[in-house]
């Protein structure tokens, strides 16, 4: 059973006109965030305020606009969402091993490819930068991970009563990862620009001026949404999932309905799935370590995995 990274079939070859089309409609993004309030940037000259969160300007913001106008959800969609560090690679590669259980273990399209391209997210790998992409040729159920906070959801994920995924990790945790990934983009692709001290980047995460924050703000307004409509949004605190990995993997298959059968846990399907997604063995696949393959320009596989750890 081969597998194709979803991404690589959302593009299909367009005319010079649905060219054309694309650049008018992202043209009209650049003027809009043109008008938008700024800070600083971790990673970039700065960061844009829409809708109450803060964003790359070019790198993201364009895709959640993208998202918000073009985007079709279907009630089979499954969504995994986050804020940046907080455990986005390994709640992908446990989805999508729920999801498909055909794959056979000793073949499965994670030990060749990075969760991401299994699971891409919605504003960068799908809704890339000056291309509107068909996810509608993707099959169902078709799997997405997104940064994009819950009160700005296009509408139709909202209406669509799809599966919602939300990881949350302790913000401590998730500033220090950040700062390390952004220190390697930064350097990566920033050359000429002097690297942005741990205490200025504190600062900046503390006062919600990060990519994606206010981090709060962004956890809460799932955890809310959790609450109102458990059966469709299962939030996982990742110091849970990390601790008592296994149950937690039996919940989330219960709430994507995809659960584990009596004769699948008897040929033990899930430590199989355990074992495959762990980080110590993703983090040494080759594809994940040694490859050149990046998620976007300057930014390889290799810079999703540090160290996994709570309380680091």
């Amino acid at each position: 059973m081969e597998f194709t990274p979803p991404s690589r079939k959302c593009f299909p070859t367009k005319s010079k006109e649905e060219e054309e089309e694309d650049e008018r409609i992202y043209q009209k993004y650049m003027d809009l965030i043109s008008t938008l309030p700024t800070e600083r940037g971790c990673t970039s000259d700065h960061i844009t305020l829409y809708q109450g969160f803060w964003h790359l300007p070019t790198s993201s913001l364009l895709g959640v606009m993208a998202v918000q106008q073009h985007f079709k959800a279907r009630s089979t969609n499954i969504l995994l969402a986050s804020t940046p560090k907080s455990g986005t690679t390994w709640m992908n590669a446990l989805i999508f091993s729920i999801v498909n259980p055909l794959y056979d273990f000793s073949t499965h399209p994670l030990l060749t490819h990075n969760s991401h391209e299994c699971v891409p997210m919605l504003e960068i790998s799908i809704y890339k930068t000056s291309q509107i992409a068909n996810p509608d040729v993707l099959p169902s159920p078709r799997l997405f991970s997104t940064h994009i906070p819950y009160s700005s959801l296009p509408k139709s994920t909202i209406d669509s009563n799809c599966r919602i995924v939300y990881i949350c990790r302790n913000p401590k945790d998730v500033f220090v990862s950040f700062w390390h990934f952004a220190d390697v983009i930064q350097i990566k692709l920033n050359k000429d620009q002097p690297v942005i001290s741990l205490e200025e980047t504190f600062q900046m995460f503390c006062k919600g001026a990060s990519p994606w924050g206010p981090y709060w703000d962004h956890v809460l307004g799932y955890w809310k949404a959790s609450l109102e409509w458990p059966k469709r949004i299962l939030f996982l605190k990742y110091e849970v999932l990390r601790s008592n990995t296994s149950v937690c993997l039996k919940k989330l298959a219960q709430h994507l309905e995809y659960p584990f059968s009596l004769e699948e846990e008897k040929q033990g399907v899930v430590e199989k799935i355990l074992e495959l997604c762990s980080f110590e063995n993703l983090s040494n696949l080759e594809v994940n370590k040694s490859s050149d393959k990046e998620l976007v320009p300057g930014v390889k596989f290799s810079a999703f995995f540090r160290k996994g750890q709570v309380g680091d």
